[in-house]
């Protein structure tokens, strides 16, 4: 009985599962070169000496390498170690050795110190422009530097803590030794404010400090008992945390090891597990007797520690605006190099608007950024230390709530890619909502801008003086100014107001800024779509006449190549 015979050839099976139409990964590019709109702002801020150091940080964080760290630094979590073999408590937590990696990078830069370590024209500019570039790399090891950074001005209250803790603090590099910080030439500070019972209401802490000895207020030494519900990255050498004493809500600086080398009785309960920043470990702690020394005056916890708060919230907008820059240029890349029904979907009309207008997001949100960077970097001028008192929960506020809806948007363009773990889209929606929540949610900024302007009225004065740099630029800015300035004066309902008035103080600051900037594509398009109608719009929305064409390439990061 004959066989019968194949019809299949040799190369037929592996022919069906070529790979086509698939965009190459986004690697090995110098994501400050391809940035415009960070390279403009830059130089506009006054900072254009670092544009150098900024290409050659551009280069190392656009490589395939350090990309690399970012996938395993999430994909492999935190891990906690309370206790070791023998049963001994060691409140351990083991990181992956590329978050190790993602640190000594950002460290050894001077994320951390810069603009305290060199101060001058710029510095706070140079300093965000790099870490937005880290940040594009994984959000999560910027917690820590992010802390670390912002501790010195609270830490600077008290000259004996400053003397002993500040050298160390402000040297580049980065030791994650479990071993006291005596042992240590570099150290990193965390803070922990909440607890289960308060959250934002940081008063009702319940944590309680008592001195040591007979020396008690600024710079004594106490022990704290109590719990904290957030305290992220756990395995900082010192913390700064409030505690009731006897003069009411204190903070206090919390070494994790006691300067007689002993382990200090702050224990690791778990790791939360969270749904983004995942790379970063976040704990539930308890203070056992745990020594401390107060920060500030006592009474004065909140005062003193909120000098960490307000550069934490900076580095919010920094994080939040590096999210959006990252995922514009995924889902650029991607759209360029992916084709259906004959074109590439950046030709396809109803793509290229979606592109535009997610870029017009990252053109507003780094302008307000980068215009407070520069505030911080004139503090002392009255002008800019107002704006600043409202720039920056107002950028807060609009640019972190923003960036989710901006990262779905560009997931949605990458399509089914983008919903996978493996493909960056994922971990950038997942991270997205983490900076509109910490460091006080939507609520807590848009009634802490009210605090400030009841509190100073100059500022308000400031921000319109701001404003006023870009009337007669368009009328449609121009109504918008006139209509925030009427909304201020009416003073009814104003904490039910707060968040209207928040967006539209934050609106009309990312217009003024963008006319100053002067790019005229660029202003006209963010003002004819956001202040012509709502402000709630979906994505993709951009009026007839936009130059989509001008804002995708202001977007494409391998525009320079």
């Amino acid at each position: 009985m004959n066989q019968p015979q194949t019809t299949l050839h040799p190369d037929a099976v592996p022919h069906t599962h070529e790979v086509r139409n698939q965009p190459p990964p986004l690697t090995d590019y110098n994501a400050f070169d391809g940035d415009t709109a960070l390279c403009e702002a830059v130089q506009r801020e006054g900072a254009q000496w670092a544009r150098d150091t900024l290409s050659e940080a551009g280069a190392r964080t656009g490589s395939a390498e350090v990309i690399e760290w970012g996938y395993l630094a999430n994909e492999c979590k935190p891990q906690l170690h309370a206790f070791d073999r023998q049963g001994h408590r060691i409140d351990t937590v083991r990181y992956h050795d590329s978050y190790h990696k993602l640190m000594a990078m950002s460290l050894e830069a001077g994320l951390h110190c810069s603009p305290w370590t060199q101060p001058g024209p710029g510095a706070h500019v140079a300093r965000a422009a790099r870490e937005y570039l880290h940040a594009q790399v994984d959000a999560g090891h910027g917690c820590p530097v992010t802390m670390t950074f912002a501790s010195v001005p609270a830490i600077r209250t008290t000259p004996a803590l400053a003397e002993s803790w500040l050298p160390k603090i402000l040297t580049p590099g980065y030791d994650p030794r479990n071993v006291p910080h005596t042992e240590k030439q570099s150290l990193t500070i965390g803070m922990g404010m909440t607890e289960k019972q308060g959250g934002s209401d940081v008063r009702s802490n319940t944590t309680r400090a008592w001195p040591v000895g007979r020396e008690t207020g600024s710079g004594a030494a106490y022990e704290l008992l109590g719990h904290k519900w957030f305290t992220s990255a756990p395995m900082c050498d010192g913390f700064l945390m409030l505690a009731q004493s006897t003069g009411g809500l204190s903070c206090f600086l919390v070494p994790r090891w006691r300067p007689d080398g002993t382990k200090n009785p702050m224990q690791i309960q778990r790791l939360k597990n969270k749904s983004g920043n995942v790379s970063n470990a976040s704990s539930e702690i308890e203070l056992r007797g745990a020594l401390g020394w107060m920060v500030g005056d006592e009474g004065r916890g909140v005062p003193a520690i909120i000098q960490m708060v307000a550069m934490t919230r900076f580095d919010c907008m920094v994080g939040s605006t590096a999210g959006m820059r990252q995922a514009v240029a995924q889902a650029i890349h991607h759209c360029q190099h992916r084709a259906a029904f004959g074109k590439t979907l950046a030709e396809q009309p109803a793509m290229a608007n979606v592109l535009a207008d997610l870029q017009l997001e990252v053109e507003g949100a780094l302008a307000l950024t980068m215009r407070m960077a520069r505030a911080l970097d004139h503090a002392d001028d009255p002008h800019e230390k107002l704006l600043l008192r409202l720039g920056l929960p107002v950028g807060k506020y609009w640019i972190c709530k923003r960036h989710p809806g901006h990262a779905y948007e560009a997931m949605e363009c990458i399509g089914g890619n983008g919903v996978m773990d493996d493909f960056i889209m994922a971990r950038i929606y997942r991270d997205a909502p983490i900076n509109a929540i910490w460091e006080g949610s939507g609520n807590v900024q848009a009634l802490d801008l009210l605090r400030a302007m009841a509190k100073s009225p100059d500022a308000v004065a400031a921000w319109f003086v701001e404003l006023e740099q870009a009337r007669g630029a368009h009328p449609l800015l121009d109504a918008a100014v006139d209509q925030l300035s009427s909304a201020l004066e009416d003073r009814d309902d104003l904490e039910y107001r707060a968040r209207s008035l928040t967006e539209a103080m934050a609106l009309t600051m990312q217009a003024a800024q963008l006319v100053r900037a002067g790019n005229l594509t660029v202003s006209e398009a963010f003002i004819q779509s956001r202040l012509a109608g709502p402000t709630a719009h979906h994505f993709g929305t951009l009026p007839r006449g936009v130059d989509v064409q001008t804002l995708m390439e202001r977007g494409n990061p391998l525009a320079t190549e």
